[in-house]
């Protein structure tokens, strides 16, 4: 059986910068609407992180069964390393899912958005396949596609709307970028991972592009990111905050352009994941200076 401090590594506890930007420019796209609710902002942050904790235990027990972890570098896996029963960390996923959607559904009534209901099923079903069931998408290069919706786009805009009840181009932006950077972190993490990926027929986006060219992308994904506010500049200079981010970024893609190995890959998950933060948080930040000032 697990401890305590097994179980919190399993979380992944580095990934969880991921589920909290997108509510963070969510929240303050929102805000620039004149519409900002602590509360709604409050649960959108709940069902996002346990959605995303539930997500790592799944990926766990889903990788650990098929014996795609059986020999991985990086986190410690659950099942992969007999430290917990499959059934167990099945049992741990499903029960953060079930926090996720009990957080959503008094969203959903709070903010009368009663056809997010389809959508959180979504996530819920999109959070299972990634390595569950018989065909995985993330087994078939799927993944950084799906990452990008629910990490960005669903999970930004639908933080907007269940407290506004509309969208904007700047929550628009801010979840396109938000998302990029979400599909990097998952980048880094499956260049980690190539070989043994390849070995057991998981053909991950990173797999699919080749060592050199997943690590070119992963640059790239940052460098759009970081631009793409910019089209907001001439109605909101305070965008360029987000220029500030630009050194965070500097050792990460270093890295990652060096053709480090595989073991030094791994903080680049967390370094990529304060970058997500820091965006948000600087993006946020040029969005509520922009409506005061």
């Amino acid at each position: 059986m697990a401890n305590a401090a097994q179980w919190v590594e399993g979380a992944r506890l580095r990934t969880l910068p991921m589920a909290i930007a997108p509510i963070i420019v969510g929240s303050a796209a929102a805000f620039e609407l004149g519409a900002f609710k602590w509360l709604n902002a409050l649960l959108a942050a709940v069902v996002a992180l346990f959605l995303q904790i539930g997500v790592n235990y799944a990926n766990d027990y889903s990788d650990g069964i098929r014996g795609t972890d059986d020999v991985r570098v990086g986190p410690l896996r659950l099942v992969g390393s007999g430290a917990a029963s499959p059934q167990q960390v099945k049992f741990a996923a499903f029960g953060t899912f079930a926090v996720a959607m009990l957080a959503g559904l008094v969203l959903v009534v709070i903010s009368q958005s009663w056809w997010f209901l389809l959508i959180g099923v979504a996530c819920v079903l999109a959070a299972w396949g990634y390595t569950g069931g018989k065909n995985p998408y993330g087994y078939l290069g799927l993944g950084d596609l799906f990452v990008f919706v629910f990490f960005g786009l669903v999970a930004t805009l639908g933080t907007t709307y269940t407290q506004a009840g509309r969208l904007s181009v700047p929550a628009l932006l801010g979840a396109i970028s938000t998302g990029l950077i979400a599909v990097a972190l998952l980048m880094a993490n499956n260049v980690r991972d190539i070989p043994t990926d390849s070995e057991v027929g998981k053909r991950t986006l990173a797999v699919r592009l080749g060592d050199r060219n997943a690590r070119l992308s992963y640059v790239l994904l940052l460098g759009i990111a970081i631009v793409l506010p910019l089209l907001l500049v001439l109605e909101k200079p305070w965008v360029l905050m987000v220029l500030l981010l630009i050194p965070a970024t500097l050792m990460p893609s270093w890295i990652m352009l060096s053709g480090k190995s595989r073991k030094a890959l791994i903080p680049v998950l967390r370094q990529t994941g304060l970058i997500n933060l820091g965006f948000s948080v600087l993006y946020a930040a040029a969005l509520v200076l922009s409506k005061a000032f």
